[in-house]
């Protein structure tokens, strides 16, 4: 049998998402986060978790190989394969994914996202710094998580980069209104972290370790 280092054995694949995470409560008790995804191995491409009142969890995916793939890393009720079309023009951010239509705008950066954005990009990518942030995270934004533990046996990092609050939102799911604007309580429950109770936009270096 050949022998393998220590080390070796213990470095497991990782896998990195470069985007964006916008997560919003509205008043009717549905609790939104969309991921926005510009560089990973799947290519670019976006998804929306979804949380109602009642606490079912649905995942809207563009296509089976992304479900997959998130399904097993977070836990969801329901999976729907759907188109998840986003279009940015200045701060207004659409989004399409049947059956779910949103559309929000992003305020000003404030001093959280500005104090981010001086953190050199290469750092904040590094999972050793989400590590060393999780604390301040959750105390600043009550109770966000940038470590944790995932489904299938997988290690998950947070690297946050910019933050921006949204100034206002609206959203309708199989054509019934949504109401307006709301925190985002009670916190979801996909994975091991709520996105921040005030509705915002992050910009994000996500690393996920395979088991």
């Amino acid at each position: 049998m050949k022998w393998i280092p220590a080390t070796a054995r213990q470095r497991r694949p990782r896998l990195r998402f470069e985007g964006w995470i916008a997560g919003l409560g509205t008043s009717s008790g549905m609790r939104i986060v969309l991921g926005h995804w510009e560089h990973t191995p799947f290519g670019p491409f976006s998804d929306v978790m979804l949380e109602n009142a009642d606490g079912e969890r649905l995942l809207l995916a563009p296509t089976h190989e992304t479900a997959e793939f998130i399904s097993s890393t977070y836990t969801f009720d329901a999976v729907r394969i759907t188109p998840v079309e986003v279009s940015v023009i200045e701060d207004m951010w659409t989004v399409a994914a049947p059956p779910l239509d949103l559309r929000f705008v992003v305020g000003r950066r404030g001093p959280l996202g500005l104090l981010l954005r001086a953190v050199p990009a290469p750092l904040a990518r590094r999972p050793a710094w989400s590590a060393l942030t999780d604390l301040p995270a959750r105390v600043l934004l009550d109770g966000v998580r940038t470590r944790g533990s995932a489904g299938a046996g997988r290690t998950q990092w947070y690297g946050a980069q910019d933050l921006r609050f949204l100034r206002a939102a609206s959203a309708t799911f199989d054509g019934a209104d949504l109401g307006p604007m709301a925190p985002v309580t009670p916190p979801v429950r996909f994975g091991f972290a709520s996105a921040p109770r005030r509705p915002a936009l992050t910009r994000v270096t996500t690393t996920v370790a395979l088991a």
